[in-house]
């Protein structure tokens, strides 16, 4: 997703920042002493923390004494640029972590491995959605899912049992709507949402059964003057006004965590890393939040969610391809993605997994609606559409009082256009 989502994570969790991991292989990647074989791997900052890392390579190292890990860390801003420069050239590394949103962009160079043949023996059934849908391009699979974090509803765990709200109790938009009613009361923020979240908008698009864009190969046309997006937007209004959330900025201006932080809010919708800032912020707040999974249109099944995340890519010049898949395969697999997930604090890669982070409360919520998670419009275009981003112009079009179907289909033409400049 140009990952900006986990960049932000990264902070809200406040992870060690790793350093580069050296191997005593030689420089240029080729066996060292004994015949191993050196696998050079980008990892981005912060994806993991140092702790995990030194625990990996060595408990891979160990399983596979043939097999040397020399690990990389990458900075997320022009990490697009870098890539697509290394997989141009015939210095590529072996593996390299991605966001998972990125990887039709780098697919359509033809500088990435096919690993479809992969994709049983890694249970890729199981997959979640959200990180294995954008890892395919053109019906094959290049990216393999790592990781992945979405949004849930942070709230007060005071303020809700004042306002006499129980968060069990919330399993769909009504009663999300009638709940959040009631907290919103004098100085009290019922909820404080920004007019310019379009990941929470994406979510509602998704269970409305619309999409931001729709279409294939070089045929995409954003979607959001469908009945089904401007159902959506009526939604988010509707929600949005139970707060004092400005209309015309995101999350991030100013940052929600520390409005929260203040002591007027009741909810925020937030990756879960967003509480460790909120307390930092005010820490007489410890103890008092609380999570849940975003509601759906109905209590069958969780509100849909943007899936942030990361997959890992084989550049096709790479010359050390089944070492580079022994690393993903172990990284994957259920026992480091357990670990993972519990270090810190992501969603393990596959459904079968989610139990991984039951102790966990923010996890846990997230887990529940990473099974509804969803990505972007899979295609290399996708990235000029968030560099201008015409849907927050929109959303705050939509909120200031001007006529969603028009300007829907004004922001619908931005994205077409966007996303042909972008191919």
């Amino acid at each position: 997703m140009k990952l900006r989502l986990l960049a932000g994570l990264s902070a809200l969790v406040a992870v060690a920042g790793l350093s580069a991991c050296s191997s005593s292989g030689s420089d240029d990647g080729e066996p060292a002493g004994g015949g191993r074989t050196t696998v050079d791997v980008w990892l981005m900052r912060d994806s993991v923390s140092a702790a995990f890392q030194k625990e990996f390579v060595k408990g891979f190292e160990a399983a596979h004494p043939d097999i040397e890990v020399r690990v990389q860390i990458q900075e997320w801003d022009g990490i697009g640029e870098k890539v697509t420069a290394a997989l141009a050239s015939n210095d590529a590394p072996d593996v390299i972590e991605t966001g998972n949103t990125q990887v039709a962009q780098f697919a359509q160079s033809g500088g990435l491995l096919d690993l479809s043949d992969k994709v049983d023996d890694l249970d890729g059934g199981s997959w979640l959605k959200g990180l294995a849908e954008p890892g395919a391009y053109e019906g094959k699979q290049y990216g393999i899912p790592y990781y992945a974090a979405n949004r849930v509803v942070i709230y007060r765990k005071d303020l809700f049992a004042k306002a006499g709200v129980d968060p069990a109790g919330i399993k769909t938009r009504d009663q999300w709507i009638t709940a959040t009613k009631k907290l919103d009361k004098g100085s009290q923020q019922g909820i404080y949402l920004p007019g310019q979240n379009w990941y929470a908008l994406s979510g509602f698009i998704w269970d409305e059964g619309g999409d931001l864009a729709t279409g294939s190969g070089d045929a995409w046309k954003g979607a959001l003057d469908t009945p089904e997006a401007l159902r959506a937007m009526a939604f988010y209004k509707k929600l949005q006004a139970l707060g004092k959330g400005p209309k015309d900025s995101d999350e991030a201006q100013p940052p929600q965590a520390e409005v929260m932080a203040k002591g007027q809010v009741a909810q925020v919708i937030s990756t879960p890393g967003g509480a460790n800032v909120v307390v930092q912020n005010n820490p007489d707040l410890k103890g008092k939040l609380g999570f849940f999974p975003i509601p759906g249109k109905s209590a069958a099944k969780p509100g849909a969610v943007f899936t942030g995340g990361s997959d890992l890519v084989v550049p096709a010049v790479s010359q050390h391809h089944e070492a580079a898949y022994t690393f993903i395969k172990e990284l994957t697999g259920d026992a480091w993605q357990k670990k993972l997930a519990v270090a810190m604090s992501y969603v393990p890669n596959r459904t079968t997994l989610a139990a991984a982070v039951s102790a966990d409360p923010g996890a846990s919520a997230m887990a529940v609606g990473a099974a509804e998670g969803r990505a972007t419009p899979n295609t290399p275009g996708w990235a000029a559409v968030e560099a201008k981003n015409p849907i927050k112009d929109y959303m705050t079009a939509v909120l200031t009082g001007k006529d969603a179907a028009s300007q829907a289909a004004e922001a619908s033409d931005a994205i077409t256009q966007a996303m042909k400049s972008g191919r």
